[in-house]
C-alpha cells in the first residue's frame, strides 16, 4: 500500500516534521515541531491503523 507511505510523508512535510535519520530495520526517524519529539516511521506502512498512529505520534489531527 503505497498509496498510505506517500501521503504520510506528504502529511508529515507540510505540518513542518523533517526527516532526522536511517534508524534500525525499516524504520526511518523523523522529529515533529509540534510535539517536539521524534518517533520512529516504519519505510512499509501496511495499515491505515499504523499511518495514524504515525500521524497522533507527530501531533497532526489528520485520520485514514
Amino acid at each position: 500500500m503505497a498509496e498510505y507511505e506517500k501521503l504520510i510523508r506528504e502529511q508529515l512535510n507540510k505540518n513542518g516534521c523533517h526527516f532526522v535519520r536511517h534508524g534500525k530495520g525499516d524504520h526511518d526517524i523523523w522529529h515533529s515541531p509540534i510535539t517536539n519529539s521524534s518517533f520512529p516511521v516504519a519505510v512499509k506502512i501496511k495499515s491505515r491503523y499504523m499511518a495514524n498512529v504515525i500521524l497522533k505520534q507527530a501531533g497532526i489531527n489528520y485520520h485514514f
